[in-house]
């Protein structure tokens, strides 16, 4: 322990962190810049932060305050200390709704203050699209503004007091006429009013630099407001007053479709007059084909409100009227409004990749220019990129004349570095051209503060180091942005990272077999550390149960990409067997939610496989890889042996249960799941035969359905039966000839068929554990025996929702050098997708019943739900289901130490849908690991909709014979 740990554990009641995994976590954050601090402190109030500043005073050392670490300038990093307020300075201390204020601390998400205020019929104006995990602090330290800035402005324009400690230890409380205000800032004003009334641009989003012309008499001398953008730099924000606005009772959005960017963002300015709530842009680059977007090439987001649904509309088609524009949409539906408003919110994700899959950056996300220059600017723009050879797709606030836009440099090597710097210089003096700010929402951090002085003059940025100097005299308090800067090509993240590509065993087709570019993925923009998950929205699961960074799909990424760093990183230098990494990814549920809720598509349960994969390469692995790891085998050789009941018997005595648990690396307080005593293959070959005719679909005997829920398989061949398909299993003779895509037949050998009946598996418990070896050797046999059926046209039904996503991803991902993996990939239909594909015409029985339950985790990420939701529909089975992860998770859940994490997952959506639902609702759940955890958290009964299906048939017919003739 280094004397700064000692004396920093003596001082603070509050956690401190000099360990690898407390460093690397906050090495970055969602900028290009890396640095290694020496420790992480969480204070707990702010007597914390002043003895943590007193310390570190007194050894020399920096300080660096950090929220949600969602800053894309480099100003949440640092080499000393960084302190952490998201731990325990994140309440709401008071909310006062008739003077429309509220008390916060600085590491409150701002999500968690519009949700105090929203009783209230009030919110806090603005709103970045990180609103879901950005704090209070943060915002304040970069003067944030979001979509609706038009309407409420800046953070600034919503602070009335600050408390704030300096450097120096001393307790201010900033407000206005000189509240607050240190000694020495009155009398460099006084001393410098010219200059501070005719030395800064005016625009609405004028970030940059220090905000000094607020402390002038005509703004009363607006010490907080002031204080706002300073990046940490002046002093550590420990508690906030801010004004609150009025939310508006309704909103309608106005979608308006334009022929380009540039049409559109001429365009833009020209709506302001109607006093909307957003003018936000962005062009079809960023925009999923699949959106149900108005014709066009770009579009406005135009929202508008008013005291009802008819007064907001009626102001959002006045606006479509007056705009000339290609086509338009006018939404007043709020679930309608939501999935709009996601995609303009995941452009800061999904913009990191260009339409080629290539890379993208930030570094000049957010300039902005006076709104009626915006047309003008992105021309000059656009010809400034091609000029350098690169791409970008500009977004953002386009009634503010603030752009977002990430741009494919090259940070890997020395010639695209030089380029990125030339790039910055020249597109500094464009904007300054243009009357604009380097910064219009994210403040400059290490990215452009040494360009400020193409953007102010150098007078007026010795006039930022004075005011910095009366302030931190000691340059404690984050060093190295917005004054005596460090360069910006210094400190870049990837300097540290391989140069040539790592083995690994999966294929990584989207970041071209590169494992270090699949973790380049991960930009920050931390959409896995929101503390609530909307909607369908499965990620994070086990950042939600836990709250802990490292638990998170950023924090994971950020220690894999250590990891990969080595040596040259200082953090994790034991690469694949790094014990940190290991810790970090054991709580990882491998849910493959951020497989798509990360806009940037990281795909953590992939990663976590992976590594686990070389973690236990030729050492001794845990009891659970091998009892559940291997379930499929120990399965089958229970049945091979009719040993089921024998099995459930021995399970049922709780002290042999006790020691199977123990053996096995289960946890204790899980119930040992029963064996079915007969298999479903063993129920399909004593069933009566049934009539050839029909489409032949072919029964995927998942491992599951085939040992643990055969009813589940019944019902399903019950249902695709009536609805006039041809069932058959893999491996089977009941499939004799079968066609082939060009009308050819093929023969099936029966013999070869019947010998791999029952060993057909996808591999998805080998996957999960990192068994690769074997998971490769499974996989291949099942090709094998799977050879004629691939032949054949006929698709593949999967039951289980975890074994079609293995099978759609995992093997062709995992066997991506044999072309029989992307033919049975591709050949996979989850059983409702069988149904509408297959036999549209048919339609299943009525129910009329509520359902509850959640969507499978794998189902969301990997499959789709649309044709479970028609089917539904189709069937009179009303309601959404859940989102979120069960949390059991396949092996996850079972596993010793995960259970408390497991139940506060299932807690999280699942189990507080199924205690509210109706008394006749139906608790839908379609994969094993979810009825398994509802069964045993609450004693509840879930079944797979072809359970449902197959029940009402059953029970139509015998109302048929009842009533019959």
């Amino acid at each position: 322990m280094t004397d700064l740990e000692a004396d920093l554990r003596k001082a603070v009641r509050g956690e401190v962190g000099f360990d690898v995994t407390s460093r690397a976590l906050v090495t970055m954050d969602a900028s290009n810049y890396r640095r290694v601090p020496l420790g992480v402190v969480a204070p707990r109030d702010a007597d914390d932060v002043a003895a943590v500043l007193e310390v570190c005073r007194t050894h020399g050392v920096p300080v660096v305050p950090r929220g949600g670490g969602t800053s894309i300038a480099g100003q949440a990093t640092g080499t000393g200390v960084v302190l952490d307020f998201t731990r325990h300075m994140n309440r709401v201390l008071a909310l006062d709704a008739e003077a429309r204020t509220a008390v916060v601390q600085p590491g409150l998400v701002l999500d968690r203050l519009q949700d105090a205020a929203s009783p209230h019929g009030l919110r806090f104006g603005p709103d970045p699209s990180t609103h879901s995990r950005c704090t209070l602090g943060g915002m304040i330290g970069n003067n944030s503004c979001g979509s609706h800035s038009v309407a409420w402005g800046t953070t600034a324009d919503s602070v009335a007091e600050l408390d704030v400690v300096t450097a120096r230890g001393l307790r201010l409380r900033l407000g206005q006429e000189w509240a607050g205000a240190p000694t020495g800032l009155r009398e460099l004003v006084d001393g410098e009013l010219a200059r501070l009334r005719t030395g800064f641009p005016e625009l609405p989003r004028r970030i940059s630099g220090y905000a000094l012309d607020a402390l002038l008499p005509e703004h009363r001398a607006d010490v907080a407001r002031s204080f706002c953008g300073s990046e940490g730099t002046l002093g550590v924000l420990t508690e906030a007053v801010v004004r609150l606005v009025e939310a508006p009772r309704a909103r309608a959005l106005a979608v308006l479709g334009y022929a380009d960017e540039g049409a559109a963002a001429e365009a833009a300015a020209g709506l302001l007059v109607h006093r909307p709530l957003t003018v936000e842009g962005m062009a079809a680059d960023l925009v999923p084909s699949a959106a149900a977007l108005p014709r066009g090439g770009a579009w406005l987001f135009v929202e508008t409100g008013g005291s009802a649904e008819a007064e907001a509309r009626a102001r959002a088609e006045e606006i479509v009227r007056a705009a000339d524009v290609l086509d338009a949409l006018v939404v007043t539906d709020p679930a309608g409004q939501r999935a709009l408003w996601r995609i303009r919110e995941d452009a800061s994700g999904t913009a990191t990749r260009m339409p080629d899959g290539s890379e993208a950056w930030p570094g000049w996300e957010d300039c902005a220019v006076p709104p009626q220059r915006l047309g003008a600017y992105l021309r000059d723009f656009r010809g400034l990129l091609v000029s350098h050879g690169l791409r970008g797709t500009p977004y953002g606030h386009f009634g503010d004349g603030c752009i977002h836009v990430r741009i494919d440099f090259d940070l890997l090597t020395g010639p695209g570095i030089a380029r990125f710097r030339r790039f910055s210089e020249e597109l500094a003096d464009l904007v300054a051209a243009h009357g604009g700010s380097l910064s219009g929402e994210h403040g400059d951090g290490q990215a452009r503060a040494e360009l400020l002085p193409r953007m102010y003059g150098e007078e007026m940025v010795a006039l930022f180091e004075r005011a910095k100097g009366i302030w931190d005299p000691d340059d404690l308090l984050n060093p190295g942005m917005l004054v005596r800067p460090a360069p910006l090509d210094t400190n870049l993240r990837f300097s540290v990272l391989p140069r040539e590509p790592v083995e690994v065993a999966f294929g990584y087709p989207a970041d071209g077999g590169d494992f270090s570019a699949a973790v380049r993925r991960c930009v920050g923009v931390a959409k896995c550390r929101t503390t609530s998950a909307t909607g369908s929205a499965v990620m994070c699961p086990s950042f939600r149960a836990t709250g802990e960074e490292a638990h998170s799909t950023r924090g994971r990424a950020r220690l894999l990409h250590e990891m990969l760093a080595g040596e040259a990183g200082e953090l994790v230098t034991d690469g694949w067997r790094s014990e940190e990494v290991r810790e970090a990814l054991d709580l990882c549920l491998s849910c493959k939610g951020c497989r798509s809720d990360c806009p940037v598509g990281v795909d953590m349960a992939t990663y976590k496989a992976e590594f686990l994969h070389h973690h236990y390469a030729g050492r001794r692995r845990p009891a659970a890889h091998h009892s559940m790891g291997r379930l499929p085998r120990w399965l089958r050789a229970v049945d091979r042996m009719r040993a089921a009941a024998v099995v459930n018997a021995l399970a049922s005595v709780g002290p042999l249960a006790a020691v199977a648990k123990r053996l096995g690396g289960i946890a204790p307080e899980r119930r040992i799941p029963k064996v079915a005593t007969e298999t479903f293959s063993r129920w399909w070959d004593r069933r009566k035969a049934r009539g050839a005719g029909g489409e032949p679909v072919i029964l995927w005997p998942d491992t599951f359905t085939e040992h643990l829920s055969p009813s589940v398989g019944q019902a399903a061949v019950r249902v695709l039966e009536a609805a006039g398909l041809r069932v058959v299993l893999p491996p089977t003779v009941h499939l004799e000839k079968a066609p082939v895509g060009d009308g050819r037949t093929v023969a099936l050998d029966p013999v070869s068929l019947l010998r791999g009946r029952g060993r057909v598996c996808c591999g998805l418990t080998y996957v999960s554990t990192g068994q690769l070896d074997r998971a490769r050797a499974v996989l291949r046999r099942t090709l094998d025996l799977m050879a004629p059926v691939l032949e054949t046209s006929a698709p593949v039904v999967v039951l289980e929702p975890s074994c079609a996503a293995a099978l759609r991803t995992d093997l062709p991902e995992l066997l991506h050098d044999d072309p029989r993996a992307a033919r049975l990939a591709s050949r996979v239909r989850t059983f409702a997708e069988a149904l509408e594909q297959l036999a549209p015409g048919w339609r299943p029985p009525a129910l009329d019943r509520p359902v509850v339950g959640q969507t499978h985790c794998h189902q969301h990420a990997v499959l789709g739900d649309l044709a479970d939701r028609r089917l539904r529909e189709a069937a009179g089975l009303t309601g959404d289901l859940a989102g979120g992860c069960c949390g059991l998770a396949g092996n996850f859940g079972f596993e010793k130490g995960h259970f408390e994490v497991s139940r506060a997952c299932a807690e999280d959506q699942l189990l507080p849908a199924v205690r509210q639902a109706a008394e006749d609702a139906v608790v839908l759940a379609d994969g094993f690991s979810c009825r398994t955890q509802l069964e045993q958290l609450a004693g509840v009964r879930g079944r797979h909709l072809a359970e449902v299906l197959a029940e009402a048939l059953r029970s139509g017919e015998r109302a048929d014979v009842v009533g019959g003739p």
